[in-house]
């Protein structure tokens, strides 16, 4: 399988989040991704430098302003902030609700406005290390319209909380729909299937009114933890998206039987949305010893969503999302792909 990567995701390193009055070490760091580079060496498989797209596949997905504000951000706080403490890292101090949502001019309003959370902090590497994992998201979904069966784009930082407009929870550029889009311009109808823990909430917003990308998400009880505020059963979609966006919240600390259900649940709408492709958010934090703590989903669990997965046999693209227990990825990536090969037909191309 050809693997995307960019090693200017590495440049986005942070080292601290700020959660209320609490400092908590950084979860999204690049050993995560050392960790998974490694395994995929040692199994052979090629590993990929993306093409440089520049932003325009970004903006199928993102606003312009958005996207401006990702780019100049780190600058234009340093401007603001040029010692201290704060210099280094744009991290919003104040957030808008649902009583006061205009835009800001200064850079310090923007932040609140446009990252919705502390744990999407801007440094500077942040922005190539964005649109580093854009491109290798863009070159997978080229590689199924090439021909590929599967290709797998080790994106980080991860996208899947990331809305049009708004980043947030990690996730600044939506990597899995900037491929979905791509995909569902040449082919038609595609299918997004999420496994993270946490609900892919940007990624349904993004999709929400479309009826030719069906969003699937599989993901820990939203009222037990992030995002809380999106992921339940009765978000379906609107307009022409309605009855094409399904959520498949399970109960805080549910195990490989009821997350494998889930997942065959998916791949049974899936499998009726007739996609051309199938784009899959894969993320390894549902493991039982991810400090997430939604769900306690074993390495045999992961093998398990690997082969469903493998035997849709759809042209299969795979992005990167969550997985922070770092000790534990490299075998959850290898249990998974291996059983994900093994189950692709045998008369594909």
């Amino acid at each position: 399988m050809r693997v995307f990567h960019s090693d200017l995701q590495a440049g986005h390193s942070p080292d601290r989040y700020a959660l209320g009055r609490d400092v908590m070490p950084a979860r999204e760091t690049p050993d995560r991704i050392d960790a998974l580079l490694a395994v995929l060496r040692d199994a052979g498989h090629e590993i990929a430098a993306p093409r440089d797209h520049g932003i325009e596949p970004l903006r199928t997905v993102h606003t312009d302003d958005y996207l401006e504000f990702l780019g100049t951000a780190h600058a234009r706080w340093q401007a603001v902030f040029p010692s201290g403490p704060r210099a280094d890292w744009v991290v919003p101090l104040a957030f808008p609700n649902r009583h006061m949502n205009a835009r800001p001019a200064s850079v310090v309003g923007q932040a609140g406005h446009y990252l919705s959370s502390t744990t999407s902090p801007i440094g500077a590497g942040t922005w190539p290390a964005i649109l580093g994992a854009a491109h290798c998201a863009v070159d997978g979904a080229d590689s199924l319209l090439a021909g590929a069966r599967e290709a797998y784009a080790l994106c980080r930082p991860p996208g899947h909380h990331a809305y049009a407009d708004v980043g947030a929870g990690f996730c600044y550029v939506n990597n899995a729909a900037v491929a979905a889009h791509r995909l569902a311009t040449a082919l038609g109808r595609v299918a997004i299937l999420d496994i993270d823990v946490h609900h892919g909430n940007g990624t349904q917003g993004i999709f929400w009114r479309r009826a030719d990308v069906l969003f699937v998400s599989v993901h820990g009880d939203p009222d037990g933890g992030y995002p809380y505020y999106a992921g339940r059963v009765d978000e379906t979609g609107e307009g022409p998206g309605a009855g094409f966006n399904l959520n498949l919240p399970l109960p805080l600390g549910a195990a490989d039987a009821p997350w494998l259900q889930a997942i065959d649940i998916g791949l049974r709408a899936v499998q009726a949305h007739a996609p051309r492709a199938l784009v899959v958010s894969l993320g390894f934090d549902a493991h039982t010893s991810d400090p997430s703590a939604l769900l306690a989903v074993s390495t045999a669990g992961f093998a398990g969503a690997g082969q469903r997965i493998g035997a849709a046999g759809l042209p299969t693209l795979l992005v990167q999302e969550g997985g922070y227990a770092v000790d534990a990825l490299g075998r959850n990536l290898r249990a998974f792909l291996d059983a994900f090969q093994a189950a692709r037909p045998l008369d594909r191309p």
